[in-house]
């Protein structure tokens, strides 16, 4: 079955519950500082959390960061429940591997 994009008072909600993440060029994204040594970690358990998902994520890694895009290819890269269920997993990983939202 199909991912369904989420309403935008659907993303809105979901949104309230993720902090750190907004949507960016139809994304949903955020950005995570970590100490640099933690990041090769931390990239491991999402990529193994994209596996078991099914569900992959735009990475980027630069020095202590790692920033995240999300959004579902099968419903016309609109965001689905998918992303923001990922998203939410994301933020449990970033809180694991000793990372926090970037502030600037």
């Amino acid at each position: 079955m199909a991912a369904t994009p989420l309403t935008s008072t659907e993303l809105d909600q979901a949104l309230a519950g993720l902090t750190g993440w907004s949507i960016q060029d139809g994304k949903l994204t955020a950005t995570f500082e970590a100490d640099r040594s933690a990041v090769p970690a931390f990239y491991a358990a999402v990529a193994k959390a994209e596996d078991e998902t099914n569900h992959h994520v735009e990475v980027t890694v630069l020095y202590g960061t790692i920033g995240f895009a999300l959004n579902t290819h099968d419903a016309g890269a609109a965001i689905t429940a998918l992303d923001t269920a990922m998203a939410a997993r994301l933020t449990t990983l970033a809180t694991e591997h000793g990372a926090h939202p970037a502030t600037g």
